[in-house]
């Protein structure tokens, strides 16, 4: 348990793995006001059906008035909290997140919350996005003597509050100046005292929804990165919160206004297409309903003549039974997938990898034996996964294997809260499709268009970001950033 100071160790946890050869999530934020219930119980299943947005650590903090207890800590939700620290963090209001962390910042000292004290007392922050002027938001409170002490975006959003606290602004006031401050991607849940807040960025690139929940004869209010977050509490979605809003909880209830002067909605499509959970709703639908649409869409702009359609686990298994149906071929479950690898510090041998452990996907060979198959995925970052899978199913029997990417070819790197490579370790950056489909061994590869992916939505197809495809940035990126991707000392919500 921690009190109202953020943690100042700097405990690195070398995971010792190789580098996911997929885009990865940041994280996931949930929060609630309900009081009488137990809310950190009720944050710890929010993030619990959060889990897929960042597996390296995990926090809640509980307010009860001037007082908050929070309890963080490196690894997955239920290794994080048991029943006992559970108990321990009573109160009315709940903020809580789960995080994935890039390059050199899997460290105790950055899990979330961040939480700062203030003139008006504390306030905790849930982040899910990534800042595009860390550089100079940092050296300004640096140079007014802050002292912080993690290299997240996210306690940079927190002082730039407190800042504004100590000036003399009230929590809204202070909370909207560090909105105003802050460029870039980020969804923010935030427990002050007296309220819980709830914002987007103007442009609404990272996923924020609200919820109802009926309690004891009231209704109480719940903000989750995902639907999936309320289903598992029994809350009811309300509405998405919208691009440059912002939201504000307390017993009275809810109210909303616009704090940004130009909303204009440039929500991830990568959320829709691999990130977020296929059972939450986006758009009014569910997105297994959009997965299985690209699918479709993708069969039509690149059929294969093969016996057996396979997706794989499990972003990949929706476009492929899309895919399936679009062509009249047997879908079939050729990869099995372990559904309990996470990280883990026990590494396989050289020898292992040269002989070719599969300690996550395993092809099953009476399936494949003397088929063609078309395998479907959502995308290809550098090739290595690729490259191994198809070895997988040839090994097992596949006589023929074609690729389909339910995605177009990804060329950018992201600065909005993705953990992409560097555009020079993107395959599709520096190689053809031709290049590609002989690097990674198929017989052909074909990606869906960018048109056939916004179509599918059937919403604008304005309004969406899609830089990693095509390097059209919503929100400008500062040269220095663009070259390095490295954001300095800096690191993703």
């Amino acid at each position: 348990m921690i009190p109202t100071q953020p943690l100042t160790t700097d405990l690195d946890c070398d995971l010792g793995l190789e580098r996911p050869d997929r885009p990865e999530e940041a994280c996931g934020v949930f929060a609630l006001y309900a009081p009488g219930e137990e809310v950190a119980r009720m944050a710890y299943f929010g993030l619990y059906a959060l889990q897929h947005r960042g597996q390296e650590s995990a926090g809640i903090a509980v307010f009860e008035g001037d007082r908050v207890m929070l309890h963080k800590d490196m690894g997955l939700v239920s290794q994080v909290f048991d029943p006992e620290i559970l108990q321990q963090l009573q109160g009315s209001l709940a903020v809580g997140h789960t995080r994935y962390s890039t390059t050199g910042s899997s460290r105790i000292a950055n899990a979330q919350p961040a939480l700062l004290e203030t003139r008006l007392g504390p306030v905790a922050l849930a982040h899910n996005g990534n800042l595009v002027n860390t550089v100079e938001l940092r050296q300004e409170l640096l140079s007014k003597n802050h002292e912080l002490t993690t290299t997240t975006d996210s306690e940079l959003i927190a002082f730039a509050i407190a800042e504004a606290v100590a000036e003399g602004q009230d929590w809204r006031g202070a909370i909207e100046s560090a909105c105003r401050r802050s460029q870039g991607a980020f969804s923010l849940t935030i427990g002050t005292p007296e309220a819980l807040y709830g914002t987007r960025d103007p442009n609404g690139i990272r996923p924020l929804v609200l919820g109802t929940l009926e309690s004891q004869g009231h209704t109480r209010y719940v903000l989750s990165s995902e639907t999936c977050g309320l289903d598992i509490i029994g809350a009811d979605y309300v509405r998405d919160i919208a691009p440059g809003e912002m939201v504000r909880i307390t017993e009275a209830g809810l109210e909303s206004w616009t704090w940004a002067e130009a909303p204009q909605p440039k929500l991830c499509v990568f959320e829709m297409i691999y990130f977020a959970r296929p059972d939450s709703l986006f758009h009014g639908e569910s997105l297994y309903s959009y997965r299985r649409r690209i699918g479709q869409r993708l069969a039509k702009e690149a059929p294969a003549d093969v016996d057996l359609v396979l997706g794989v686990p499990d972003s990949g298994i929706p476009a492929a039974i899309g895919f399936s149906e679009a062509l009249g071929i047997p879908y079939a479950e050729g990869l099995i997938k372990n559904r309990y690898v996470g990280r883990t510090f026990i590494q396989p041998t050289q020898s292992m990898r040269e002989t070719g452990i599969r300690m996550k996907l395993n092809p099953l060979k009476d399936v494949l034996a003397g088929k063609r198959i078309a395998i479907i995925d959502d995308s290809i970052v550098r090739g290595t996964t690729s490259r191994k899978l198809v070895k997988a199913l040839r090994d097992a029997g596949a006589t023929e294997v074609h690729m389909r990417i339910s995605s177009p070819p990804v060329t950018h790197p992201c600065f909005y809260g993705i953990d992409t490579d560097t555009q020079d370790q993107l395959i599709a950056a520096t190689r053809s499709v031709s290049e590609i489909t002989e690097q990674i061994g198929v017989d052909s590869l074909a990606y869906l268009t960018e048109q056939g992916m916004l179509e599918a939505t059937q919403e604008s197809i304005g309004n969406f970001c899609t830089a990693c495809f095509n390097g059209r940035y919503p929100i400008a990126i500062p040269e220095e950033i663009k070259r390095s991707k490295l954001m300095l000392e800096t690191v993703t919500a």
